[in-house]
């Protein structure tokens, strides 16, 4: 399954959500697009949609206008969209608009957990 990781920039994104995606055996089962793992540059997600994506995995736990672009592309182009949340955020009820599937999570761990149950029901 190719899957596309989606969020914002305003966190450690390598750290907390690159670092354990890549770290577990779920790495070895499909293939992940982490858009920013060597460039901060801006990613072409709409060519990349275009061209097929099987999934959006979006960590919507701190907001983004050029993230809600990607999600709206994504759902435009009929992909499916997950989104997942650090436990106690406030997120936007605008993602409603682009799916229903929301997973909160507490760790890297259970972000691990959660992932992973999700990819097994698509």
């Amino acid at each position: 399954m190719k899957i596309y990781i989606a969020h914002s920039r305003s966190f450690d994104f390598q750290k907390e959500l690159y670092e354990p995606i890549k770290n577990s055996s779920l790495a070895h089962e499909h293939s992940f697009i982490f858009p920013h793992s060597e460039s901060s540059e801006l990613f072409n997600s709409k060519e990349l949609f275009q061209g097929g994506c099987d999934l959006v995995i979006a960590e919507v736990s701190y907001p983004a206008i050029g993230l809600g672009i990607e999600l709206g592309w994504a759902d435009m182009l009929k992909i499916p969209v997950v989104c997942i949340y650090k436990k106690d955020s406030k997120i936007s009820g605008s993602l409603k608009a682009v799916t229903d599937t929301f997973l909160e999570y507490s760790d890297s761990e259970d972000l691990i957990a959660k992932v992973a149950q999700v990819i097994k029901v698509d």
